[in-house]
């Protein structure tokens, strides 16, 4: 293979127009797969989720799972589609050596949704359209497991396992129009589509589009075009890319190759291509098929499916808030501006500071702690904020701990830990550290006295009018407490004892 150079992602830009074309499955949250009862329950044995309809048995029949229909049509809704009033499975045709049956149960012209768009924030406020081609049913493929190879790709690899738990699991494949006119901003829109969209899924509550999981995965369809005309590009498919950065960096990527190529007087070869997490390149994967290679054909052992208006219109006025909708609300009511709030969205804090606030804390105190000290150990420990073993009661509770005086800051950072740690509730850390605030005036009187008889000097000098030297004496006081004194409570006893008005 020839190695080409990169093009600066400046010269890229300032010689061509970036068109993408974003293609997301989502891995629907069914209890049964798209067209058998087989449980779609994870983490269980090699092919022991099976059946003679998704091992494509002589003679098995299909059946259309009406859940998995119903969440097609809500996010159809969402995504401001139309919802078609008739249409009907077809059968793709290639080799999928993880699918039994040998071709795919999908849609291919008779989508279930179609003409819609999605509007996407990026991080400094400006809104941009993304248009919707269609969102159509299908299923997932089975896993391959390649043995004995370097890559873990079947390069190389001396076998390979076939696992059928997840052929048949219900897909939802989302679609852009082609997406114009972003110009350098391109990878940029295409990471907030991915985001919007994955926050959009997770609130309709069809799937929990956890990308690192493969619930949800994206494949970034990419061209350039010399500025000034209108003709596309051959187009790359960058397959299976599953993180919100891996999208953003793959779409930068291929502007750069792209470029470069066509600098040197090649030709771009429309492919599939690998995406590397280690370095965000990409190499070659096959030649990209047209549609017609496929041999579409509609599938004969499934009715069309034709939900009544009724029905849509139900389901219609059944959608929850939107997400765009329900930050631009939490934003007014939480009291921050654009960037505070692109930061809890970014940290996957929406929700949890949302719980913690309906569980009884102040907003404020539910954001400093996600935020804060929940954030910090998320970063420290690799996990996800919703990964850390911590509830939003929990921290609602330590809220009202300091709240009440029970706690202070530290003292709440130490429970907080013990939480974590596995140690229980904030109130049996309390209990087991020994953490509550010492309240007791006679102790904090006994520890200021102890501190101003060691600390003369400083104590003459607040006498003499030196008032900000009291945070010395404050200090020794919390340390002779291990930070379980009110130290505001700590400074007003010094200076009463010390006869000076604060």
């Amino acid at each position: 293979m020839t190695v080409i150079d990169l093009e600066s992602y400046e010269d890229a830009l300032a010689a061509y127009d970036p068109v993408m074309g974003l293609e997301v499955h989502v891995e629907l949250g069914t209890r049964t797969k798209m067209f058998c009862g087989c449980s779609t329950e994870l983490k269980q044995d090699a092919n022991s989720q099976t059946c003679p309809v998704c091992l494509g048995l002589p003679g098995a029949l299909p059946v259309v799972n009406e859940i998995g229909v119903e969440s097609a049509v809500k996010i159809g809704l969402a995504l401001n589609c139309e919802i078609a009033e008739w249409c009907r499975f077809a059968r793709k045709n290639y080799f999928y050596p993880d699918m039994p049956k040998n071709f795919q149960t999908s849609q291919y012209d008779e989508p279930i949704a179609f003409d819609g768009y999605l509007d996407v924030q990026l991080e400094d406020g400006e809104v941009f359209r993304v248009e919707i081609e269609r969102a159509h049913m299908e299923e997932d493929t089975g896993k391959s497991t390649h043995v004995g190879g370097a890559t873990g790709r079947i390069h190389g690899a001396s076998h390979s396992l076939l696992d059928y738990n997840r052929a048949g699991i219900p897909l939802i494949e989302i679609v852009t129009k082609p997406i114009e006119g972003a110009g350098a901003r391109a990878p940029e829109v295409a990471k907030a589509y991915v985001a919007e969209l994955r926050e959009l899924i997770k609130a309709l509550g069809v799937s929990e589009a956890r990308m690192e999981m493969g619930q949800m995965r994206c494949d970034v369809n990419l061209s350039l075009r010399p500025h000034g005309t209108e003709k596309f590009g051959t187009r790359s498919e960058t397959k299976n890319v599953n993180s919100l950065r891996s999208v953003e960096r793959a779409a930068r990527f291929e502007i750069q190759r792209h470029a470069a190529v066509l600098k040197s007087g090649g030709t771009i070869v429309q492919e599939t291509r690998h995406f590397h997490e280690e370095d965000g390149s990409t190499t070659a994967g096959r030649i990209k098929d047209n549609a017609e290679d496929y041999r579409y054909f509609p599938e004969p052992d499934l009715v069309p499916v034709a939900p009544s208006r009724h029905w849509v219109e139900e389901l219609r006025k059944g959608l929850p808030e939107l997400p765009r909708l329900r930050r631009k609300r939490l934003k007014e009511e939480w009291g921050v501006n654009e960037h505070d709030m692109q930061s809890i969205l970014n940290a996957g804090a929406v929700d949890l500071i949302v719980a913690t606030t309906d569980a009884g804390a102040p907003s404020d105190q539910a954001r400093k702690w996600w935020m804060g000290e929940l954030a910090r150990n998320a970063n420290e420990t690799g996990r996800s904020l919703d990964e850390l073993p911590v509830t939003p009661a929990q921290v609602a509770r330590v809220a009202e701990l300091v709240a009440s005086g029970d706690l202070n800051d530290k003292l709440a950072r130490q429970v907080l830990e013990g939480v974590l740690a596995g140690e229980g509730d904030p109130d049996a850390v309390v209990e087991k550290r020994g953490l509550k605030v010492v309240s007791d005036e006679g102790a904090l009187g006994t520890a200021v006295d102890e501190a101003i008889a060691a600390n003369a000097a400083i104590a003459d000098k607040i006498r003499g009018g030196k008032v900000a030297a009291a945070g010395a004496l404050v200090g020794a006081v919390m340390k002779a407490t291990r930070g379980q004194a009110d130290a505001a409570r700590v400074r007003e006893l010094i200076l009463e004892k010390l006869g000076v008005e604060g």
